[in-house]
Order: C-alpha cells, then sequence, then structure tokens
C-alpha cells in the first residue's frame, strides 16, 4: 500500500513539475514584444547621406538551389570552401556574414541597423524596373523585402533607375516602344514606392536618379516618360552619363573611373546643377575579367582606408546638400562599404566619423553583428528569437543599453 502512495505521489510530483514547464513555455511564447518608433540617431554633420545598395544577390536556398549570378559571375562556385571557410565567390573581398540572400529579413535587418549607427540618412536602391525579364522579377521582390524594413529602422530611401534594358524589354515583347516601357516602370514606382512614407522627396518632388541615361537619352524622351506621373520627379543622371537639360535637375557624381581631374571638375562647376550630389567610395577592384565577365574596368586601391578618408573629405567641403556613398555591397565593382573580412568595421567606423555621429559607441557594430549572428544559429529558439525582436525594437529606438540587455540576457 505504501510503495503505491509513493508512486501516486512521485506521479504527482512528476505532472506538477511537466505543467510548470508548460506554463514556463506558454510564458515564453505569450511574451510581448514592446515596439518603438524609430529615432533618429544623433549627429552633428548636416549634409543628407545616402548608401548606395545592391538588392541583386542569391542563395541556392532563395533561388532554387542555383547561386546568383553576382556571387558566381561565368566560371565561381560558391559551393567551394578553401581552409580559411570562405566560399568561391566572384570577388575580391568577402562579406563578414558570407554570401547572402538579399531578401532575407535577418540580412537586412543587419544592414540596415549598421547604416543607422553609422549615421547614414537613407538608401538609394539599385532598381531594375518592374518587369519580369532576366532577374528583375527576383530583385525587385528583394527590393520590397528592403522596403518593409526600412521605415521601421528609420531610414529614407530612394530609387536609383536602370534604363540599360529597356531594349531588351522590347524585344521580349513586353512593351511596344522603349519610352512606353519606361512609362510603365514610372506607373509602378508612383503606385509602390513614391507614396510610401519614408520616400526621399527633394522640394516636394520624389527622388529619381537614373544610372545613365543609357537608352533614352533625350529631354522629350524623358519629358514624354515622365507625364505619366502627378509630378515630375527631382531628377538626376549619371555624372559620366549622357547629359540632359530640362527634364533633369542636376547629376550625381560616381567612382569617375579613378580620374581625380574628372571629380575636381564635377566639384567646380556644381553651380550649374539646380540639385547636384557628391559622391564618396572606398577603391574599385572589380572581378570582371577573373570572373568571365570581359575584361576588368580599372583599378583604384583602397590603400586601407585612405582612399575613403580622402573622398569623404572631399565630399565634405563640396558645396552639396546630398551624398551619395558607393557601395554598400557592389561586390563585383569592390566598392564595399559593408563590413568584410579585409576591412572589418573600419569603413562604417570612418563614416560615422564622417556624420559625426554623437549618440552610441561604435563597439554597437560589433553587437549588431552578434545581434544577426544569433538569429541564424538558433531559428528556431523562440525564447529567444522574442528577445531579439525586443532588441531590434530597442536598437531602433536608441535604447541602446537595453537592446544589449537583451541581446545578451542569461
Amino acid at each position: 500500500m505504501k510503495r503505491h502512495i509513493s508512486i501516486w505521489v512521485l506521479f504527482l510530483l512528476l505532472t506538477n513539475v511537466f505543467v510548470s514547464c508548460e506554463k514556463d513555455e506558454l510564458k515564453t511564447i505569450a511574451f510581448e514584444i514592446e515596439k518603438f518608433d524609430p529615432v533618429s540617431i544623433e549627429k552633428s554633420h548636416d549634409q543628407m547621406v545616402f548608401m548606395h545598395y545592391m538588392p541583386w544577390f542569391e542563395t541556392k536556398e532563395s533561388n532554387n538551389n542555383s547561386w546568383g549570378i553576382h556571387w558566381t559571375m561565368a566560371n565561381q562556385d560558391p559551393d567551394i570552401i578553401d581552409g580559411d571557410d570562405r566560399r568561391q565567390i566572384a570577388s575580391h573581398y568577402y562579406p563578414l556574414i558570407g554570401p547572402y540572400h538579399s531578401g532575407d529579413k535577418n540580412v537586412i535587418e543587419y544592414h540596415l541597423l549598421l547604416m543607422k549607427y553609422a549615421g547614414i540618412d537613407g538608401v538609394l536602391i539599385d532598381w531594375y524596373g518592374s518587369f519580369d525579364l532576366n532577374d528583375s522579377k527576383i530583385n525587385r521582390e528583394n527590393t520590397e523585402a528592403l522596403i518593409d524594413l526600412i521605415d521601421k529602422v528609420g531610414l529614407k530611401f530612394a530609387i536609383v533607375y536602370e534604363d540599360r534594358f529597356l531594349d531588351q524589354i522590347v524585344d521580349a515583347g513586353l512593351a511596344g516602344s522603349e519610352e512606353n516601357a519606361a512609362k510603365i516602370d514610372m506607373q509602378y514606382l508612383q503606385s509602390n514606392y513614391f507614396n510610401h512614407p519614408n520616400y526621399y522627396f527633394v522640394d516636394d518632388k520624389p527622388l529619381l536618379l537614373v544610372f545613365g541615361p543609357e537608352r533614352l537619352k533625350t529631354d522629350e524622351a524623358w519629358n514624354n516618360v515622365f507625364s505619366v506621373l502627378n509630378s515630375k520627379p527631382a531628377f538626376l543622371t549619371y555624372s559620366g552619363g549622357t547629359s540632359l537639360d530640362n527634364a533633369a535637375q542636376g547629376e550625381f557624381a560616381w567612382v569617375f573611373d579613378g580620374d581625380e581631374t574628372k571629380e575636381d571638375a564635377y566639384y567646380e562647376n556644381i553651380d550649374a546643377f539646380e540639385i547636384p550630389m557628391g559622391s564618396a567610395y572606398p577603391g574599385f577592384h572589380d572581378f570582371y575579367k577573373e570572373g568571365g565577365w570581359g575584361d576588368n574596368f580599372f583599378f583604384l586601391d583602397h590603400n586601407n582606408g585612405a582612399t575613403l578618408d580622402s573622398k569623404l573629405q572631399k565630399v565634405k567641403n563640396a558645396n552639396v546638400d546630398l551624398v551619395q556613398l558607393v557601395t554598400w555591397n557592389d561586390f563585383g565593382e569592390g566598392t564595399i562599404l559593408e563590413p568584410t573580412r579585409e576591412f572589418g568595421f573600419s569603413y562604417v567606423e570612418k563614416i560615422r566619423e564622417f556624420n559625426e555621429v554623437t549618440s552610441a559607441s561604435s563597439t554597437v557594430f560589433q553587437n549588431i553583428l552578434d545581434l544577426y549572428n544569433m538569429r541564424i544559429e538558433s531559428p528556431n529558439d523562440i525564447k529567444l528569437q522574442k528577445h531579439l525582436d525586443q532588441a531590434f525594437y530597442y536598437f531602433v529606438s536608441m535604447q541602446t543599453e537595453k537592446a544589449l540587455e537583451e541581446l545578451y540576457q542569461e
């Protein structure tokens, strides 16, 4: 009899333990995340600083078991991993988090938080249009995944339109003419991006850049294209491309083929533009020849960060309100400012210094990387992911100390 009572007591004790564990688990699942609106980082520098961003990277998981061409070009295989745990990618530089999918929410969170804490005001997104041609569809989907998080982080954004494939759109029978194809793209921008609360406007006009123009090279063509919009955008063309007169309000600087004289001439003549946009970049070391995509363009040494230092100083001294940093992640051309194995966080730290950020220590960049690593290492740990979600909201609202408490909570 005593034995039966003992077994029954043990059963009740074990039941209570299991019930208690279940309650703890339910409590974790029911944990309410406190969401905060984004707060702007405090900085002294008054130029509006944008980061040029490529949304075109794909992994096997995101691309039907095939690595995207911007990691492979014609001959690289990221499935080959060397002794330093580096995948073979089409770049001289290697992302600190390894090759990634641009539409991955964890990657986007990591990128945008780094930009925010470096004092970046907005993102200029390289955009190939609304037609499902080549890889434009997945690039557009990645762009919209990026935009979904931009407002939560508190950054602005604008579009850098690529008109170079308008002829292919016509050849594929997707539009009757290049101008009609561009009109359809403009209507898409107006319906989906220009009306976004975080889209950047200049004098009540949506900012729009074109990397060129490559196909539509006359004022008449662009004025016709813009006729489908409610209002004409604040339109800037690439300084190394075809100049426009009344269709554009200015030009944006780029890398100038490494030619200092072209760069100096741009800044000397910026008064000719209603809206000039300067640029700063870390160097240029493309992988096109090695990757089987033709010849290399030119070479501009990163010089251990000295090139970026000099370009940031030049644009700081220039009489421009808008600055474009070239680029966050064009790994194929080697203009990357995203943290890499080669340069660590040194470039985002230089940008932070350029922007004269006064809130939060630069050590936060490592904390943001830790957030990313925790995300991907324990994707099924519900409790941890909720704490990481809370850390994200503390980060974007500049409650950094609380973010670190959530991040490293026991």
